[in-house]
């Protein structure tokens, strides 16, 4: 791919975002391509060190905060006619309404998506406060005298011991799923905002 068709794919790629972050995007890819080339490198060879345009404008859309995507998605393109304004006053109890609604329930889901983290090392806490205290205990039943009862708790020290470990590895890898899960999620939302900005 040549520069030029690189540089209109992205731009493309970009279409939502607010035009100034699209053409200081542009302008240091452009560099970027620039300076290869000053080094020696072919323009499609530097073209193709930078990867797909698609993947370069999801990376960008994922550092691009929600807000500026919001910002720039309802400034409106042109100015309000009269009846454009009425419109939007009379239908406001109903688009307002869904609009709150969607943003709860999303919002709802992120919350739930790090909550389940927290409770999964909440979960591995309890077994490795267990094996910390259980030996505790087991040594005061050893010092009265009551063996079998410090018997069970050594014994429930090693059980906690080893669930924490395992839990630990288990919920790590769990964990990293859920984090993936949340990016693709707030990923999915700002995409929404290009997606729709290119309809029009």
């Amino acid at each position: 791919m040549r520069k030029p068709d690189f540089l209109a794919a992205l731009s493309d790629a970009l279409q939502g975002l607010p035009q100034s972050d699209i053409d200081k995007s542009i302008e240091y890819y452009n560099e970027i391509i620039e300076d290869q080339m000053e080094d020696g490198t072919g323009e499609e060879e530097a073209v193709a060190t930078l990867g797909r345009p698609e993947e370069i404008a999801k990376q960008i859309l994922m550092d691009t905060a929600l807000p500026k995507l919001m910002r720039a998605k309802v400034k409106p393109t042109h100015t309000l006619r009269g009846w454009e304004i009425v419109l939007l006053i009379l239908g406001s109890p109903i688009w307002f309404s869904l609009l709150i609604a969607a943003a709860s329930i999303l919002f709802s889901l992120y919350i739930t998506i790090w909550a389940a983290i927290v409770c999964l090392y909440a979960c591995n806490l309890t077994f490795a406060i267990g094996s910390v205290f259980f030996p505790i205990q087991g040594c005061v039943f050893v010092f009265t005298g009551h063996y079998a009862a410090a018997a069970f708790y050594f014994g429930a020290t090693l059980v906690c011991l080893g669930i924490t470990v395992l839990l630990f590895f288990g919920f790590n890898n769990i964990t990293a799923k859920l984090i993936a899960l949340s990016k693709k999620l707030v990923l999915w939302i700002k995409s929404l905002f290009l997606k729709r900005s290119r309809t029009k």
